[in-house]
């Protein structure tokens, strides 16, 4: 039989391809809604659409056990930092009405019959994307 190569992260909650759709972006801010740090806001420090999770910052701290490197000038001992965390377990947080909200996607028609899809908030209808 000959080798196949696997898809990452290739099983039922996933798109084609290994890669899911996420509301989310860098530097958002977001809520946790569940788990061990629900009620915790943060900023969004990086978003992974293979495994569907992300790095919020100051959530799911963890400890890590370094080992000191004076070559690379790592000085040793127990470091915290934080962990990935699913994204079904946060919402952003609207700059609005300052609430979690889910989030909605409107279609704007540009100049040149371009279109662009922007990100809404559901409650107030304010737009999340700040370009």
């Amino acid at each position: 039989m000959p080798f196949q190569k696997q898809r990452p992260f290739a099983h039922k909650g996933v798109a084609s391809g290994g890669v899911t759709r996420l509301d989310f972006k860098k530097d958002d801010t977001v809520k946790v809604i569940s788990g061990r740090d629900k009620g915790k806001t943060g900023r969004v420090l990086r978003v992974d659409r293979y495994s569907g999770k992300l790095l919020v910052e100051h959530v799911m701290m963890i400890k890590r056990h370094t080992r000191p490197n004076p070559a690379k000038q790592i000085k040793g001992g127990i470091a915290e930092r934080e962990s990935p965390i699913q994204a079904s377990n946060v919402l952003v947080v609207c700059p609005g009405c300052n609430k979690a909200v889910r989030v909605a996607h409107h279609v704007d028609i540009v100049a040149g019959g371009k279109t662009r899809r922007t990100r809404v908030c559901r409650k107030c209808g304010h737009a999340l994307d700040t370009k």
